[in-house]
């Protein structure tokens, strides 16, 4: 004989698609910041931005849970989500050379881990305005910021040669006149065919008037540029 539902057991439905709805969004909101990171070829891409805010969204709907009806701090656990993600962050942080990178990447992850938050606590409007303005943050105030020639970028300069004393004079010269220091270089060759390479982190302007520099210098044959891959 079939049984009616009971109002107990429509509620426990109502209950356990909620908390798979928030779930599931957290997931979809983590994995779309996640995949601007991706494209980006940064370390935290789509699967740990996912995870993190899907943990971040579960933690904050166990937080009560686990207190109980009885308990006073029905937030307790979702609390120290904010000095987890404050542990992890710190691990994408680290120092290269004359420059910090990685500051962008642990300020993704915890944001990530809030919009996680406010998914599990059902803020759904809150979360998915968070998350596009995260997207927004990364993508179009970089692009702006690399436009106006605002931020230092790193990258890494590969001059060709016969003569790599007379390379290394050039090159020494035109990072001096583009106001850089040069450091770490390194020297090869390939036959009669020399290479100097050498990291430079300044402006895109400054990146310009340097490539325009060294391109005229008659003892550089070819010149390529490759981004960092330390780069924030």
């Amino acid at each position: 004989m079939i049984q009616p539902f009971s109002f107990s057991s429509i509620e426990q439905m109502v209950m356990m698609n909620s908390t798979f709805g928030r779930l599931l969004l957290a997931s979809v909101l983590g994995a779309c910041v996640g995949l601007e990171r991706e494209l980006n070829h940064k370390d935290a891409g789509v699967r740990t931005n996912l995870l993190i805010c899907m943990g971040s969204a579960l933690f904050t709907l166990l937080s009560p849970v686990l207190a109980g009806d009885a308990g006073t701090n029905r937030g307790q656990v979702a609390s120290n989500i904010v000095q987890g993600i404050g542990f992890l962050g710190a691990g994408l942080i680290l120092r290269n050379r004359d420059r910090v990178s990685g500051l962008t990447s642990a300020a993704a992850v915890w944001v990530v881990a809030s919009i996680g938050m406010a998914c599990g606590a059902g803020l759904y409007a809150a979360a998915v305005v968070s998350a596009l303005m995260v997207i927004a943050a990364l993508e179009i105030v970089g692009l702006l910021e690399h436009r106006a020639s605002l931020k230092k970028y790193p990258l890494v300069y590969e001059a060709r040669g016969r003569d790599q004393t007379l390379m290394l004079r050039s090159i020494l010269e035109a990072v001096d006149c583009a106001g850089a220091r040069l450091c770490s270089v390194e020297r090869d060759a390939i036959g009669e065919l020399q290479r100097v390479t050498f990291p430079i982190n300044t402006t895109r302007r400054h990146h310009d008037a340097l490539r325009g520099k060294l391109l005229a210098e008659p003892a550089i044959d070819a010149l390529l540029t490759f981004h960092d891959p330390e780069e924030e």
